[in-house]
């Protein structure tokens, strides 16, 4: 019997998501001293910090935006071709006879073997 404790798929994620987050709060500690260091103001180096943050969250949002648009214009594109009555219209030309009165009539383009110009290559 096996008496070592594995950890769980969602720990296992929870953990990588946690250093993500350090590595990211690391970071971004990293900037805002290099920031103070080139002589800007603290506070001026934090509210540059949060444009750029706000920046990158409206960016996200216009791209989740136009997904959304894209997805729904797929969503209604294939409503309509689901609600489109499943029998074809006719062709409008149903008597042959209406149909050789048109002009530029040719027989052998429509396989009318009764009319007299129909030729058999």
């Amino acid at each position: 019997m096996n008496t070592t404790t594995r950890i769980s798929t969602a720990e296992r994620l929870g953990r990588s998501f946690g250093r993500g987050w350090r590595a990211y709060a690391r970071g971004e500690r990293r900037v805002s001293s290099w920031l103070a260091s080139k002589g800007m103001p603290v506070a001026g180096a934090a509210a540059l910090l949060w444009v750029v943050k706000l920046a990158v969250l409206g960016l996200l949002f216009y791209v989740a935006f136009w997904f959304a648009v894209v997805l729904l214009g797929l969503a209604m594109a294939g409503w309509a071709a689901a609600t489109t009555p499943s029998d074809e219209e006719e062709w409008p030309f149903t008597d042959l006879t209406e149909l050789r009165k048109t002009p530029g009539y040719d027989p052998n383009l429509y396989n009318d073997i009764s009319h007299e110009l129909y030729t058999d290559d």
